[in-house]
């Protein structure tokens, strides 16, 4: 395809997920919702072919109408597929990418088969790695295990040194899921402290309740995070990080949300107000609607037959990219941080509001409760960048605020907040 036959639906530049093994794992997660796809191909060896992606870096790149590219890696477990493998692929990138293309390579893993020979090419090729982490030992272990049921955080932890010693970017994947939504001040400083981690994305765990797989039902497992601990979560690691660490950690959420609050485009897709521009690749060479939507009728089609481009910009990609702002429920049009939830993930709209509408998403009260308790601080940071200061400086606007409402105040009173909880129980941390 040239570049005067691109798709006049087809969005300037998008994301693609490839699997090159597509739903094989070494591991094998408790509440991990893509090893079921394997059942989508019996028979399968699970391995893309040099083929496929050479197919899959020159579509990418002869796609994008912008000059930064990032070619993206996930599984399943891609490290599986071997070094030879991406060795080849970031040679094939160099000889296909356009003058003045930049090129990011990311992958995200679980860390436990990498070894020195992995990070000296990650740090050679600028490769960004994901690592899944869900905590310390005693909150990882409870469901990232093994084939055999057995542990796994040594040999992750194991991984992310290998990291570390040859300087390669990371960034934390953490699932909050059932457990560890209890402890939210564990998981972050956990993170930030004992892993010295500066980049970190919290994913609520939803795992529908059925036998397919496939986003179906209204009922979760009992590994999901509730809505009321996703919100919960979800604030407290913000106290910590509004009082401490805004400038130095960077938690994605977060990120977003300030992008949000600034009228910006932010960096998760789950809280845009449409989607469609971000697709998932199987090891084939079949394209998805979306890495949670690897679905039978969700199959765009194959790059082996159609292009990228154009399978992005078929209308029911893009309908279904619409759907996501054309069917929220009257109660999520009218609640005042639509703006900044867009009702999130449809994956995730399979509730009835309050009124009995469906399509409410499921972590609604979660994400209310966060986006409001942190609209404050949110129009803080907003007015601080705007005016040409760092956002930062919030942390001492803020905090010289709070020595002031909480001044007096003893171990045992109630919190001024108004939670009804005793103050050393709540905010004493903040002061």
């Amino acid at each position: 395809m040239t570049t005067t036959e691109r798709p006049v639906a087809a969005p300037p530049q998008f994301h693609v997920l490839a699997k090159p093994t597509g739903a094989i794992c070494n591991l094998d997660c408790s509440y991990c919702f893509f090893l079921s796809k394997e059942a989508l191909y019996p028979g399968d060896r699970f391995r893309m072919s040099d083929e496929v992606m050479r197919a899959y870096i020159g579509q990418l790149l002869a796609a994008h109408t912008t000059l930064n590219v990032t070619i993206a890696w996930q599984g399943g477990e891609p490290t599986l597929m071997g070094l030879d493998f991406f060795k080849r692929a970031v040679a094939v990138a160099e000889e296909l990418k356009r003058p003045g293309q930049r090129l990011e390579h990311t992958i995200q893993t679980n860390g436990t088969l990498l070894d020195d020979e992995w990070g000296a090419f990650f740090a050679e090729h600028g490769f960004i790695v994901g690592i899944s982490i869900d905590g310390p030992r005693q909150l990882h272990d409870i469901y990232r295990v093994d084939k055999r049921g057995g542990p796994t955080f040594d040999k992750v932890i194991d991984g992310l040194e290998v990291l570390d010693r040859h300087g390669v970017d990371v960034n934390v994947l953490c699932a909050v899921n059932r457990m560890n939504a209890d402890h939210p001040l564990i998981v972050y400083r956990f993170f930030r402290d004992f892993l010295g981690l500066s980049f970190i994305q919290f994913i609520p765990i939803v795992e529908r309740e059925n036998d397919t797989g496939f986003q179906e039902g209204d009922t979760v497992t009992d590994r999901s995070v509730t809505p009321e601990q996703w919100g919960r979560f979800l604030v407290a690691v913000f106290e910590e990080w509004i009082t401490n660490d805004v400038g130095d950690v960077f938690v994605m959420t977060f990120d977003t949300a300030l992008a949000k609050w600034l009228d910006i485009k932010g960096g998760l897709c789950v809280f845009a107000e449409t989607c469609g521009d971000a697709i998932a690749l199987e090891h084939n060479g079949d394209v998805y609607a979306c890495d949670h939507y690897v679905e039978p009728k969700y199959l765009l089609g194959n790059i082996t037959d159609t292009t990228l481009v154009e399978l992005i910009a078929k209308p029911e990609q893009r309908a279904f990219g619409d759907a996501k702002r054309d069917t929220l429920p009257r109660y999520c049009l009218e609640c005042p941080v639509r703006f900044a939830c867009n009702g999130e993930c449809p994956k995730n709209r399979f509730t009835l509001t309050p009124d009995g509408e469906p399509g409410l998403n499921y972590l609604c009260e979660g994400y209310r409760k966060f986006f409001t308790h942190v609209d404050p601080a949110m129009r803080k940071m907003a007015e601080l960048v705007r005016s040409g200061r760092n956002a930062e400086d919030v942390m001492e606007i803020l905090g010289a605020e709070r020595s002031a409402r909480y001044a007096g105040v003893g171990r045992n009173d109630p919190c001024p907040c108004g939670s009804g909880r005793k103050f050393k129980q709540c905010h004493v941390h903040v002061v």
